[in-house]
């Protein structure tokens, strides 16, 4: 069976140029196109642990632990070496996510939303840290709950992603698709990189051994939808047909919502 490096292969950056043209201030975290002919934000995914929310914080356990002398183990912040002394441990995890395992169940934007009696996404804003206030107000988020990661759809919704965008593509799960990583990602900050590949291997690409993330644009090379992954984002925009759109709002495993004010 090939692996991710054989069904991916590199082409020149240029491919990226179409998307660079529609937003030229992308500041090198992935390029956002425009809302047409539709779009959807897909809302990455948040965990919290069976017994409910505690009120210790992810910021709470990391300075324990350090008080202690133990090293941070936990795929946060705490991981990154020295924070500055106000800094704060959120809990949110950067890159690649997935459901954390036994114990855990899925938590809904929409549910903890309600909880708190305000928005999914305050009007005018991404999804990001700006959402979601009442359950972090200090920026750190109980340690019972897995927050959303930044940058990067969790594994489980880009499978069921790239699932539905093989269903609304020409060819199928043969239509050919391409993938640009930014260099937030990639590091590499004197070249785009860009890999073309199938559709149907698209859900392979979350576990590219060069990267850290899925790809910040994926896209159909007749362009007719687009993925956009921001490096600093906790949601991921699809833009395309309203048939796509549609299907991906009713989607029962995807958290989708419509931002107007994005598109």
């Amino acid at each position: 069976m090939a692996d991710v490096e054989d069904m991916w292969r590199p082409v020149a950056g240029e491919a990226v140029g179409w998307l660079a043209e529609m937003d030229p201030e992308h500041c090198y975290s992935g390029f956002e196109p425009p809302g047409r002919p539709d779009s959807v934000w897909l809302l990455h995914a948040m965990y919290v642990w069976r017994d409910g929310l505690v009120t210790t914080t992810h910021d709470d356990v990391y300075r324990s632990v350090r008080a202690a002398g133990l090293a941070g183990a936990d795929g946060t912040e705490a991981e990154v070496g020295e924070l500055l002394e106000d800094a704060v441990v959120t809990g949110s995890r950067l890159g690649r996510s997935g459901h954390p395992g036994t114990g855990w169940r899925r938590l809904r934007w929409s549910e903890l939303a309600a909880g708190f009696g305000g928005p999914v996404v305050p009007d005018g804003e991404y999804p990001g840290h700006r959402c979601l206030r009442q359950a972090h107000p200090t920026g750190s988020w109980s340690a019972a709950v897995e927050p959303p990661a930044e940058g990067c759809l969790d594994r489980e919704g880009w499978r069921r992603l790239t699932g539905v965008l093989a269903r609304h593509s020409p060819d199928g799960p043969d239509t050919r698709c391409l993938a640009y990583y930014c260099p937030l990602v990639t590091a590499d900050w004197d070249r785009e990189t860009v890999y073309a590949g199938r559709v149907g291997d698209a859900a392979d690409l979350y576990d590219h051994p060069a990267m850290t993330s899925c790809p910040s644009n994926l896209w159909a090379a007749d362009r007719s939808w687009v993925v956009y992954c921001d490096w600093d984002l906790w949601g991921t925009k699809v833009v395309g047909p309203r048939a796509l759109i549609e299907d991906l709002l009713a989607d029962p495993e995807l958290e989708a919502l419509r931002l107007p004010w994005t598109v």
